[in-house]
């Protein structure tokens, strides 16, 4: 069971003077500070590769504060967040896990696809999504107060919803919440280049790309192409690839197996760039 805490849980320390790169695209920043001034919860909503990840990762460094990431799934339970009794030297030992360790220390728990996670889940998470802002460690006996530099945050793909893998109306309204979307294309084009090196010209044509392969979402393809795939893509031209081929490996196959789809989006990008 410790294995499967640490595969799946990150605990994110930067050092450097700089924070993650981050370019905004709405109020997103001020909302994140308020609500972590006023010691609210946080909901992010938004699709796959579109930065909630990275923008959390860069208010946590603007803050100064640590950042625990939980990336959710169908085994993660309350204990994994909360922790448990482990054998260590013949005895057995309390290990506090991710939520734990933010709540007793201070920082940002962050759990990512919170959705994925079991149903328990939710359930340990209410008494610090209110005003009384307690953990409740029945294991040992604890009760424990955040302290006021201690802020949750959640994220979910809307998407991927489905009857069985949704956040219930109850969780939803015990957080302040902001939608996330794939920038404009100007600003998609900068956050491309800046990651990837590639110059701006040859970026806004895999900008434009990505749109018309976004409009394809819904009917042959369930999610369109991520700003993480379209950095992928212009790394991979960065580095001596051609187009074709980049194209090919970061924004056609990650997107289905389905050879007539494939075929389908080989033929907008021939239109694209023919």
């Amino acid at each position: 069971m410790a294995q499967s805490i640490s595969d799946n849980i990150a605990n994110f320390a930067d050092t450097s003077n700089s924070a993650p790169y981050y370019e905004p695209t709405a109020n997103e920043c001020q909302l994140f500070e308020q609500a972590f001034k006023n010691k609210l919860p946080l909901l992010l909503k938004g699709p796959t590769g579109c930065g909630k990840t990275r923008f959390v990762a860069h208010m946590a460094h603007k803050l100064g504060i640590p950042l625990h990431t939980v990336s959710c799934h169908d085994d993660l339970s309350a204990s994994d967040l909360t922790g448990r009794y482990l054998l260590k030297g013949g005895d057995t030992v309390w290990v506090d896990g991710p939520l734990t360790r933010a709540v007793r220390e201070g920082g940002i728990c962050y759990l990512d696809e919170v959705v994925e996670a079991r149903k328990d889940v939710t359930v340990v998470l209410h008494p610090l999504t209110d005003d009384r802002r307690i953990l409740p460690l029945e294991r040992t006996g604890e009760l424990l107060q955040a302290p006021d530099n201690f802020m949750l945050v959640v994220s979910y793909n809307p998407g991927y919803q489905n009857m069985m893998k949704s956040l219930k109306p109850s969780t939803r309204q015990r957080f302040v919440a902001a939608e996330f979307d794939f920038p404009d294309a100007g600003t998609e084009a900068r956050i491309v280049t800046t990651e990837s090196g590639l110059d701006l010209d040859r970026t806004l044509g895999l900008v434009r790309l990505a749109g018309k392969l976004r409009e394809m979402k819904g009917q042959d393809l369930e999610e369109g192409v991520s700003t993480r795939l379209l950095v992928y893509c212009a790394t991979l031209i960065q580095s001596g690839m051609s187009f074709d081929e980049a194209i090919r490996h970061a924004m056609i196959e990650p997107l289905t197996d389905d050879l007539d789809v494939k075929q389908g989006l080989e033929e907008v990008v021939r239109v694209s760039f023919g």
